[in-house]
């Protein structure tokens, strides 16, 4: 028998203020059990020393490689909790429930957020799965309720944080009404365990400091075990009487006071004073490791603390007189500086997460690897320049100085830095949503989107594939008319979901999706049904805006304004696709928001992955290596086409620019490549090609694709400061949508578009351009020549498929790259329209001027009209014309800047014409 079972014949628990795995796994904590201790509370404080301070977790993080800060942290402090609270379910059943309990906290940022604390109590007390776990809510205003919900739900909750007796009512009162609830739909309440965490030491320390300077020197170091006194006596009052009586009829357990901060912090106190003075029934004492030691020494265990009640009362008065409001002004400084000192740290904790993890396990920072010694001394001097201008940090305060001395188009567009977060926030509302949809019984979702709408959806949908039971997520951004009809056969009208997703809120493909999408659902399903199945994301005060709520759609998100669309991939533009169709949001988002804290604190420009690849990737540029090649495993695939938009629009403008090439099926090395290799574990991808510049990206999973979206928006960023043009403008994507809008005009008024005087016809392909060729391989093979014989700068080729995309004209347009690669010795580069216009359509006009154009066009073998309105049956142009309009209007803008271009019309049969092509450079 020791002290600590005295103290528990008393009515007192002795509980242990301490986790650490080495102390649980030696037998440590299973000697202070057989001891006496009779349970365990822990705090982020408690986590961060233990995490951060010891090897014990070392092989934990070799195992967990790159996971996310938010898995590790689950990983490695559920795993303690549920260890220690295996240990002591022993003591849980011989005391039946009253003892045995491990506490742990819920995240200290959510303090002032009461649905966030619910749902991560909810979220904590489900992993672990045991009945003696205990959930820390802070006593704050936001916390009482969540305590009510939880204690309604039968989650056991430690109330942490109070100061004063007020403080302690409330969250008493919450407790009873809490188990009032449960009590509607339980009998038993006797498994519903719940105790008020009162701190006392502190209440101590900052009384005596205002005593310093009073005439009552006399009362220091009483307040706190006068406050914890009177806070005692209100117990006693509160569990009693009718109300609670009702309640203990059905087994229910009072809400026992637990003393916290019970280690003396002024030196001149007894060791154990806040233990000998505050022995009552009913009551929990948590001791620190010291506090432990020498209670066991030489504490009291005779009952103290109700002869003191009076006493307590009249000190606080006299406190009052002396100008100090111990319950009111200090309590509630107590519990705000508690708050913040918890959250910071909660927050030390995950930056030792992220240091041990990035020490274990470094190998998705990007390895960079020049072959020339010029090239090293650019990056470096690159490097020492950014470091010199303090350009990070610049970046982070949103500084548009960093690039133009302008701020329109860079002041509004940094929303991305912190979008990750503002989008965790919001996880809830959207995963109440994608449940509430699959509930409703839609199976499928199709996004009407273009560029940066659309590229992260699709992204996620064929990379991460379709989660058991959530909605078969694909994407239209083709205006193609065999495109539309095709997903119009395929869908089910009455279990699709349409997400019309557009920033502007008025681009032309986005709306012709939506008003032909929202008449085929009128023609299958009730008028005033339709609306249900359509959800809009967009800017607020858009044209989709308003039009969303006058055809009464499901929902409307609204995301950041401050982000360019090929941005976007962080923000509800694509977490929402992405939760329909099951990816985690948050894993991933987390992923995302470590990069960006070690961004932000980054010391110096070579520490950050994003900043060394986009100063590498700068400099290259500038030395003539601007064809940045991504090797990719077809896991990863779909990452090119949402990377190469962001470089190719970011970078392709006032004269400059890098060329993403993605794609490719097979390493084609030129002078002016740069290769980035992105892989998977087990991966089976060939090394860059030796001798040319290569960037070495490894990912441990496919969730830290997040991190990799902030990386390479970082990185662009850099690369554009380097070459000292705006990242987030886009002064050439109008040009060929003015001449477009201008050509459907011109339908709608006349029912035509212009017709073009091919240079000649062969085998059912048209050719259009500048050429005096006999034969359609004379016209490509000439037009190819001014690539194959310039020098630098090395220009490449691009091929505009203005075609419906399907798997067999892939097939074919990848052929015919591998022919025009053997023919011109280039980089080529493949592309559907109209969906390139949004992407690397900027830089083929804003750039040097050395890309040759290869436009396939063709007669679509039917048409699908574009109502005029939405709902109305009116039509006054078709998909047919529109893709036409686009493609005569790109071509123009092409000529318009000067650059080369050759048309080729494959007629009706695409594939034939395709094969026609192929034969004649073959």
């Amino acid at each position: 028998m020791t002290r600590l079972h005295d103290l528990a014949a008393s009515g007192q628990s002795a509980w242990f203020d301490f986790i650490r795995r080495s102390f649980t796994r030696s037998g440590d904590l299973q000697r202070l059990i057989d001891l006496g201790i009779r349970g365990v509370t822990s705090n982020p404080s408690i986590f961060e020393k233990a995490i951060g301070g010891s090897d014990d977790y070392d092989d934990a993080f070799i195992r967990l490689g790159r996971a996310s800060a938010d898995a590790i942290y689950d990983d490695l402090v559920l795993a303690d909790i549920a260890e220690a609270a295996d240990l002591f379910r022993p003591v849980y059943d011989a005391t039946d429930g009253v003892d045995g309990y491990v506490s742990i906290e819920v995240s200290p940022l959510l303090a002032h957020d009461t649905e966030g604390t619910i749902a991560d109590a909810r979220r904590l007390f489900a992993a672990l799965d045991r009945p003696n776990i205990m959930i820390k809510v802070p006593g704050t205003p936001a916390g009482v309720p969540a305590i009510e919900t939880l204690i309604g739900e039968g989650i056991n909750v430690n109330v942490t944080l109070l100061f004063s007796m007020p403080q302690y009512e409330q969250v008493a009162l919450a407790y009873i009404s809490g188990l009032e609830a449960f009590a509607e739909t339980h009998d038993d309440l006797s498994r519903v365990a719940s105790v008020a965490s009162f701190f006392v030491s502190r209440v101590d320390t900052a009384t005596d400091k205002r005593l310093e300077s009073t005439e009552r020197p006399d009362l220091a170091g009483k307040a706190a075990v006068a406050n914890a006194q009177v806070a005692y006596a209100r117990f006693l009052e509160l569990f009693t009487g009718q109300r609670w009586d009702v309640l203990a009829s059905k087994g229910a357990r009072v809400q026992r006071p637990l003393w916290a901060s019970t280690g003396t912090k002024n030196p001149a106190y007894p060791d154990t004073l806040y233990v000998d003075t505050l022995i009552a029934p009913h009551t929990v004492n948590t001791l620190p490791p010291a506090i432990l030691d020498a209670v066991l020494d030489h504490g009291a265990t005779a009952l103290s603390l109700e002869a003191g009640i009076q006493q307590g009362r009249e000190i606080l008065i006299e406190l009052r007189g002396a100008g100090i409001d111990v319950e009111g002004e200090i309590a509630k400084e107590l519990q705000d500086d508690g708050v913040r000192l918890f959250a910071d740290a909660f927050s030390s904790l995950y930056q030792s997460i992220v240091t041990k993890r990035d020490a274990q396990s470094p190998a998705d920072s990007a390895g960079v690897l020049l072959t020339e010694a010029a090239q090293q001394k650019a990056l470096d001097a690159a490097l020492a320049e950014l470091d010199a201008a303090n350009v990070v940090a610049r970046i982070w305060a949103k500084d548009h100085t960093v690039f133009q001395p302008d701020p329109a188009e860079v002041a509004n567009r940094l929303g991305w830095l912190q979008v990750m977060d503002e989008v965790a926030a919001d996880a809830d509302n959207v995963e109440t949503f994608v449940e509430e949809v699959r509930q409703a019984g839609y199976t499928h979702a199709v996004l009407l989107g273009m560029g940066g709408s659309s590229l992260a959806p699709e992204l996620f949908a064929k990379t991460f594939g379709i989660a058991d039971g959530f909605l078969s997520l694909e994407v239209l951004d083709s205006t193609a008319p065999g495109a539309v009809q095709a997903i119009s056969d395929r869908i089910n009208p009455a279990t699709t979901l349409f997400v019309v997703s557009t920033k502007s809120g008025g681009t032309v493909e986005t709306f012709s999706f939506l008003k032909h999408f929202y008449n085929l659902v009128t023609g299958a399903l009730p008028r005033e049904r339709a609306g249900d199945h359509f959800v809009a994301i967009t800017d607020a005060g858009s044209g989709l805006a308003d039009l969303a709520g006058q055809l009464r759609f499901r929902k409307t998100f609204f995301a950041n304004p401050e982000i360019g669309g090929r941005y976007s991939a962080l923000s509800h533009f694509g977490m929402v696709p992405a939760a329909l169709a099951g990816v985690d949001i948050r894993r991933l988002l987390a992923s995302a928001s470590d990069a960006a804290a070690a961004s932000a604190s980054a010391e110096a420009s070579s520490d950050t992955p994003g900043v060394l690849v986009g100063a590498a990737i700068g400099e290259l540029a500038k030395l003539g290596q601007d064809k940045l090649t991504f090797l990719l495993p077809p896991e990863l695939a779909s990452f090119g086409d949402w990377v190469e938009q962001l470089i190719a629009e970011s970078t392709g403008k006032q004269g400059t620019g890098i060329l993403p090439v993605i794609g490719e099926t097979t390493v084609f090395e030129a002078p002016d490549r740069v290769f980035v290799r992105m892989a998977l574990p087990g991966s089976d991808l060939p090394a860059a090609p030796a001798g040319h510049p290569a960037i070495d990206i490894e990912l441990p999973d496919l969730y830290e694709l997040g991190a990799q979206f902030f990386e390479w928006e970082m990185a662009t960023a850099i690369a554009c400061q380097r070459l000292g043009i705006n990242p987030f403008d886009q002064p050439n994507v109008e040009s060929a949508k003015v001449v477009a809008r201008d050509m459907m005009a011109a339908y709608q008024r006349d029912g035509t578009l212009p017709v073009l005087e091919p240079a000649l016809t062969e085998n059912s392909v048209a050719v259009y351009g500048e050429t005096t060729a006999n034969s359609l391989r004379e016209a490509i093979i000439g037009f190819l020549g001014a690539a194959r014989e310039a020098t630098r700068p090395l220009p490449y080729v691009s091929i505009h498929a203005y075609l419906a995309p399907n798997e067999a004209t892939s097939a074919a347009l990848a052929k015919l790259r591998l022919g025009v690669e053997a023919a011109t010795g280039r980089a080529v580069t493949v592309g559907y329209g109209p969906r390139f216009l949004h992407s690397t359509g900027q830089l083929h006009k804003g750039d040097a001027g050395n890309g040759l154009f290869l436009q396939l066009v063709a007669t679509p073998p039917g048409d699908v009209p574009i109502p005029d309105e939405a709902g109305a049956s009116a039509s006054s142009i078709g998909f047919a014309a529109l893709i036409g309009a686009q493609s005569l209007g790109d071509r123009q803008a092409l000529l318009d800047g000067g650059r080369k271009i050759l048309r080729l019309d494959l007629g009706a049969d695409v594939a034939h014409g395709l094969a026609t092509v192929l034969s004649a450079i073959d």
